[in-house]
């Protein structure tokens, strides 16, 4: 039998996390309920979550807070919830490494769709070793850059890049059209979907993350189009 997938719900606010809890274990799902960042810091090297479901406001260490420290140890998807909508907030969480952001109150049928959603990006093959260049499925390649899809690896340099999904898939997307301009509406359609309702700033967001791991090339680069959105330049 298949080992369930765990999710690590954090929010204070018992009644909440009770019926978070009770939908995703209607789903399969194995949770574990904490109510506080500290708690969930100690909870996660031993629980190992495939997914942690964080509310922002935490009584001590804020969302925030535990968001990027869970990020500095891990590539775990996380999923933040918050009765705060505003887009300065929304940016904030996907700057520290969000991949995802809901508004409170939520439809549940809504956020088990989203679980499930970020879970599949996450369903990938190991990650390729620097020695390892053979690449098969969906794939682009540029000097010092492999993208691929299928399996969701990229290097860059000879070395092996951890990447979460959504910036991965913007990568691929943007270097699968080289030199051609794309909105920041049609990036956001595209790799988000119908399903997401967001800001064109989350694609701003990845794009700045994107910059921070993968940089510039002599032959290649992420570049903006003013007024207009993004687009892989290869220069010739």
């Amino acid at each position: 039998m298949a080992e369930k997938q765990r999710i690590l719900i954090v929010d204070d606010d018992s009644n909440i996390a009770e019926l978070i809890s009770l939908y995703l274990l209607k789903e399969c799902y194995e949770t574990e309920i904490v109510g506080d960042g500290e708690e969930a810091l100690r909870v996660f090297p031993d629980f190992r979550p495939n997914l942690v479901l964080l509310d922002l406001m935490l009584p001590g260490m804020d969302g925030y807070q535990v968001c990027r420290e869970m990020r500095s140890q891990s590539q775990v998807p996380i999923i933040m919830l918050s009765a705060k909508g505003e887009v300065f907030d929304k940016v904030l969480g996907l700057e520290l490494g969000a991949d995802d952001y809901m508004i409170k109150p939520f439809d549940s049928k809504e956020l088990v769709a989203r679980v499930k959603a970020v879970l599949r990006r996450y369903q990938t093959a190991p990650a390729p070793t620097a020695a390892h260049t053979d690449q098969q499925g969906d794939y682009v390649e540029y000097p010092d850059l492999i993208v691929n899809l299928t399996n969701y690896s990229v290097i860059y340099m000879g070395h092996s890049i951890e990447m979460p999904p959504k910036e991965l898939e913007l990568l691929y997307f943007l270097a699968s059209s080289p030199n051609q301009v794309f909105t920041r509406e049609q990036l956001l359609d595209h790799i988000w979907g119908y399903e997401y309702i967001g800001d064109t700033r989350t694609v701003d967001v990845h794009i700045k993350r994107l910059r921070e791991k993968i940089k510039d090339h002599a032959g290649w680069a992420l570049t903006t189009v003013w007024g207009i959105g993004y687009k892989f330049e290869v220069k010739r």
